[in-house]
């Protein structure tokens, strides 16, 4: 994305400086964005793909916890959830109780073999580089049988729901965000989602990168023909 960043290293440096620039905004634009479902939403993903009480939860790429807060009162008092970001502004306006919060790259989880039970990427598919080195990365922190979810928004197939999509996410967004936010970086955070989401790769290409990556059983499915949900098992 030559507008943006050069290369992969540069591309890391962008999205760290954007999203600790606009951190304290981001809960708000996302209910902006999502007219105020995003909550309901992330926790009936979590529940449709095994999420239970007593579960151990990583959240790689965490932001503000958005996804963690719902992974947190699925999996109860006998679970737990820890969340992990490179961006030092996002994690700290995380301030959930119970939430474990570790700096880190999902190329290079800070964790053990076999230490979780389920792994949640919420909407950041499109920020990463290197899929299978991650893909595999997120294999190896799984204890066997444990599930993966990537949560994405997936540019839609027909040219008319893309185009409203296009012209929602990158102009009317960013536009309101100018009247909410307190950082000038806030409406550049959102005309750059919908710009990253047409340049992700397709739904194909990631089912095969998991296969590749040795987990299994990968599947795709779309919630109101945006809302991407991959999953997948640890063998």
């Amino acid at each position: 994305m030559p507008d943006y960043y050069a290369d992969s290293e540069d591309q890391r440096r962008f999205t760290r400086r954007l999203f600790d620039a606009s951190a304290a905004d981001y809960d708000r634009a996302d209910r902006l964005l999502a007219f105020g479902s995003g909550k309901w939403y992330r926790r009936q993903a979590l529940l449709r793909h095994g999420l239970a009480p007593g579960m151990r939860v990583i959240d790689v790429a965490m932001g503000t916890g958005l996804v963690a807060r719902e992974a947190l009162g699925i999996v109860g008092s006998q679970g737990s959830v820890v969340g992990v970001d490179p961006s030092v502004g996002m994690m700290s306006q995380a301030l959930v109780a119970g939430l474990g919060r570790v700096r880190g790259r999902a190329e290079a989880l800070p964790f053990a073999d076999a230490s979780f039970d389920f792994l949640c990427l919420g909407y950041a598919l499109r920020h990463l580089a290197d899929l299978e080195g991650v893909f595999r990365e997120f294999r190896r922190v799984l204890r066997p049988g444990g599930r993966a979810l990537l949560l994405e928004i997936t540019r839609p197939e027909g040219r008319v729901a893309a185009a409203l999509l296009r012209a929602y996410l990158r102009d009317v967004v960013p536009a309101l965000t100018r009247l909410v936010a307190s950082s000038k970086d806030t409406p550049v955070l959102y005309r750059y989602y919908w710009d990253s989401i047409e340049a992700c790769v397709p739904p194909a290409r990631i089912l095969a990168t998991l296969d590749a990556a040795g987990l299994r059983g990968a599947a795709h499915a779309t919630q109101l023909g945006i809302f991407s949900e991959y999953s997948a098992l640890a063998p």
